[in-house]
């Protein structure tokens, strides 16, 4: 069974990560496990209360498939939390690291997209880190991308976001797919 580390901060984006969730729990039995800076309850932007399975802490890459960071406003409040460690840790696993808009440049602060295709809410919230050299791998587009072992996307892009990580952990079927395609129909 894969297991996939969600990592939620206060004021998470509750829609980037709704519909990974949804289909990786009700469609493939993926085990899907919620943590929080310190263990402690988070509230979404708009405003769905949390109770995390553990802290970032406790999340140990060997046991995980995939972390996926969500994005939200604690990055524009000022108060995100350090997300260096955990992502170190994940990529020193050779595991599947995935953010999403605002989680997306926190992606670009540790220094992990220098080395691959990414994009995000813009390359300026990107250059905002010290650590960003990642400006030529810049894709200004509005899906998501998928590149070594990293997924990122704008917060608009919570569906390819969602059909990429699927597609990079192998859980891309059919039975999801025709899922999928009911949901991408809107934009046809």
């Amino acid at each position: 069974m894969a297991r996939i580390a969600i990592a939620l901060a206060e004021d998470y984006a509750d829609w980037e990560i709704a519909l990974l969730t949804a289909m990786s729990r009700s469609f493939l039995d993926v085990d899907i496990v919620y943590a929080s800076p310190d263990g402690a309850p988070v509230t979404s932007m708009g405003g769905l209360k949390v109770t995390p399975d553990c802290a970032y802490a406790a999340l140990k890459a060997d046991t995980f498939n995939a972390l996926v960071i969500s994005g939200g406003m604690s990055w524009e409040k000022g108060n995100a939390p350090d997300l260096s460690g955990l992502v170190d840790d994940f990529r020193i696993n050779d595991k599947l690291i995935a953010g999403i808009c605002a989680a997306a440049s926190a992606l670009a602060g540790t220094g992990i997209l220098n080395g691959v295709s990414h994009t995000g809410n813009g390359l300026a919230a990107h250059k905002a880190y010290a650590a960003y050299l990642g400006d030529a791998r810049y894709k200004d587009q509005p899906q998501a991308v998928s590149d070594g072992g990293v997924i990122t996307a704008a917060g608009t892009a919570s569906f390819t976001f969602t059909v990429e990580i699927l597609k990079a952990l192998d859980l891309w079927v059919p039975e999801v797919q025709a899922e999928m395609d009911g949901f991408a129909a809107e934009y046809s």
